[in-house]
Order: C-alpha cells, then structure tokens, then sequence
C-alpha cells in the first residue's frame, strides 16, 4: 500500500512538472522548430509605444536632473545597431538623444591620439548620446582590415578599461550593447540589401569583407570581450536574428539600468487665440506642393 501511494504521488508529481514545463516553453511556430513565433507588428507597434513613453520620461528626468548618458552600439554588419537607434529617437528631442556615427579619420585624426576623436562627442549635463560603433572600431574592423598594427590594438585592448572607468567616475552612465546576429541570417540581410534599393547604399567592400572574414571577426569580439567586459562597465549582448524581439528588449533592458524617475509635469493650458483685428489674407500667388497622392 505504502509503495503505491508513493507511486500515485509520484506521477502527480510528474504532472504538474509536465504542465509548468509547457506554461513556461517558449511559443514554437508551426512546424515545431523550437523558435519563439514572431512578434506580430501589432503587438510589436504596442509594447514599443510603451516603451518610447518611458524614453520621454527618461528625457525629462535626464533634462531635469542634468544627467549623462552615453549607449555604444556595437556588432557585425547587419546586426541592426542602426534599427534599435531609430526606434530609441523616434519619439524623443534630437536636442536631448544625439547620434554618433563617425566616418573614417583623417589625416589629422590619425595622427591624434586614438581616444581623442570620440572625447568631444561625450555627453554634457542633459544629454544622451548613443554611438553606432564607437572606440572599438579599433578591436574590430581596424584590427581584421590591418588598419591598425597588433602593437596598437594590444594597447587599446589594456587602456579602454582605464579610460571607460574614468568616464564613469566623470558622472556618466556609460552602456555598452553588442547586438549578435548568426552567419545564415547576415548573408540574408546582405542579399536583402542588395536586392532593395533603398538599402544599397548600406552595401560597401568592407560590408563585403564582413561575411567573407566571419570567422576573423568572431576572434576579434572573442578578444575584445575578454579584455573589456569588466564589471565596472560590461557587455550586454542582443540576440538579433528577430529584430523586433531584439529592439524591444534592448530598449527595454536600457530603460532599466537608469535610475530615472516621472518628472512632475503641470498640465499645460493653452491661452487664447488673438482676435482677427485688420488682418487680411495674403493674395501672393503662393507656389503649392502638387497634391500627386
């Protein structure tokens, strides 16, 4: 008797663990391939409502309190640093959201010392700046191109912790966000790109050398995580094969490391329009926009 009550309890047990195993499974897509279904634009248009009026709460605070924000995007060609920075300005003051995206040095700037360029673009009291790639150009594209000697990127590896802790002692929040996306799915967004043409101008020889140099630019993060993941100031990797999951969870997890808060705001009244008086409307032949659509 005793044993079989045991084996009665025993698959009540069973049970229940089966049922919160399939509560808790991710939702397959038909066919059973284990993926997360994908986010339809419905719900994606909803929950990124929700989350652009945290980023205007956040702009409040960060105007209010005179807080520095700085955000670094980084990943291969294709990953879509330039699709979660869009939505994070979309809806807030380019006055307050500044977007950094440097082109190649000049002559002057290469002979600066190397963090020089990127100080100037640092956020001042009021301001947030997201840098689509930043410094480690140099652990990346300079070093698998040979833009930059092993010696010098051996030396940016050990400095940018020191210089990153250092910002950080100046007051800023500093985030660094690396969006991974897998080889099968970039040679799909370089074919798109190439088939698109409001996309081809995304295309370039170095874009090219990205997927032929895979596996250079797999050593080249491998080594840049190790030297630069510190606790001081970490990696914070992006799953980006689904790009709405992975712009509404960047978001998401950015709005969470910031300690703001909902600024007080007065509701605004709006004062009365002013009276005609002797106005009179302008007979200049204006030139309209022709109304093709």
């Amino acid at each position: 008797m005793a044993k079989d009550k045991g084996k009665k309890k025993g698959k009540k047990a069973e049970e229940a663990e089966e049922k919160e195993v399939l509560e808790t499974a991710p939702i397959e897509e038909p066919g059973g391939t284990g993926e997360k279904a994908k986010i339809s634009r419905k719900e994606f248009d909803k929950e990124m409502e929700k989350l652009q009026v945290e980023l205007v709460k956040m702009q409040e605070w960060v105007k209010a309190t005179g807080a520095k924000i700085c955000v670094i995007f980084e990943g291969r060609d294709t990953a879509g640093k330039g699709g979660v920075i869009r939505r994070i300005t979309e809806r807030v003051s380019p006055r307050v959201f500044r977007v950094v995206a440097l082109s190649a040095p000049t002559d002057r700037e290469k002979s600066q010392m190397y963090f020089q360029r990127y100080m100037p673009h640092l956020p001042a009291a009021g301001e947030v700046v997201l840098f689509d790639r930043s410094w480690y150009n140099r652990a990346g594209v300079e070093r698998v191109m040979g833009f930059a000697t092993p010696e010098q990127v051996e030396y940016f590896l050990k400095y940018a912790p020191p210089v990153e802790r250092a910002i950080i002692q100046s007051g800023v929040h500093l985030v660094k966000y690396w969006l991974e996306v897998d080889m099968e799915e970039q040679a799909k967004r370089f074919q798109e790109r190439n088939e698109d043409y409001r996309k081809i101008w995304k295309l370039s020889p170095m874009d090219l050398q990205a997927q032929a140099r895979w596996y250079d630019y797999s050593r080249a993060r491998d080594a840049m995580f190790a030297a630069t993941d510190t606790p001081e100031c970490p990696w914070y990797v992006v799953p980006s094969n689904d790009q709405r999951r992975a712009r509404l969870n960047c978001i998401s997890h950015f709005l969470s490391l910031i300690p703001y808060e909902e600024v007080p705001r007065e509701p605004i009244k709006f004062p009365k329009r002013q009276p005609k008086g002797n106005y009179k409307e302008s007979d200049h032949p204006f030139r309209f926009v022709p109304e093709r659509y």
